[in-house]
């Protein structure tokens, strides 16, 4: 696992962006084309907007498939990570050959069948992503399933993670903050060629601790990280506070 430490959150995004960039391009180079998988949440506000100026990609050979959305939420709601996307990756990439958003406002099954159809068997050549303060990837909440085969799985999500959204103020209120969606799973995630996580701020301390020094386990979800070939971890000094052992 590569453990990177920058001060501020755009440092953090920029790096982060540019190992991803040159991870697509060489993808493009290997395979003329490549699949990628792009996320949302706080985490990910600096990284898209660098990754959309990163020079020398053909975005015209990429496909972005989206990590995970709410059940019930309608695109237009201001939470929405649908309309996340469109407005700070797609908008701006408009070559993209093609996006694949998770529509959870509607059949939620025949939305699983969708999704699970056309990723299944796909290469990923890198899959952006955060972990929650509650040690989650994706909408993977303790105890989070490790054993599922299948690449999108209805998820609940837990108090700790609808707090963490509230937080964040995406939701006025607890109650506001749907309690299930869909979500890319743990095992998915993991066959990406490349992981690049990114991380910040003190409330997400206990995560890191959780995964890079605490026992592997479902209760902490992101602990699997360390079992993937290539994960690139990218902190500030808040986020790697409680660290025993300081990257």
């Amino acid at each position: 696992m590569q453990i990177q430490l920058f001060n501020d959150k755009l440092s953090l995004g920029q790096a982060a962006a540019a190992a991803g960039a040159d991870l697509i391009r060489a993808a493009i180079a290997r395979n003329g084309d490549a699949t990628i998988i792009v996320a949302t949440g706080a985490s990910q506000f600096e990284l898209l907007a660098s990754l959309v100026k990163a020079p020398g990609i053909n975005w015209s050979k990429v496909t972005a498939f989206h990590l995970d959305e709410y059940v019930g939420l309608p695109e237009s709601h201001g939470a929405s990570f649908r309309k996340y996307l469109r407005e700070r990756f797609v908008a701006h990439v408009p070559a993209l050959r093609a996006f694949i958003p998770v529509n959870g406002d509607g059949d939620v099954k025949a939305e699983l069948t969708r999704l699970n159809g056309l990723i299944r068997g796909k290469r990923i050549a890198v899959c952006f992503a955060g972990i929650g303060e509650n040690g989650h990837l994706a909408f993977n909440d303790p105890p989070a399933d490790f054993e599922t085969d299948e690449p999108y799985i209805l998820v609940t999500l837990d108090e700790a993670c609808r707090r963490q959204q509230m937080g964040e103020g995406w939701f006025p209120t607890l109650a506001d903050v749907p309690q299930t969606a869909i979500s890319m799973s743990i095992r998915q995630m993991m066959k990406s060629d490349t992981l690049i996580l990114s991380v910040s701020d003190t409330r997400k301390a206990e995560a890191v601790k959780g995964a890079l020094e605490g026992p592997l386990s479902n209760l902490c979800p992101a602990s699997i990280i360390r079992e993937h070939g290539d994960c690139r971890l990218f902190m500030d000094p808040a986020a790697a506070s409680l660290l025993s052992r300081k990257p």
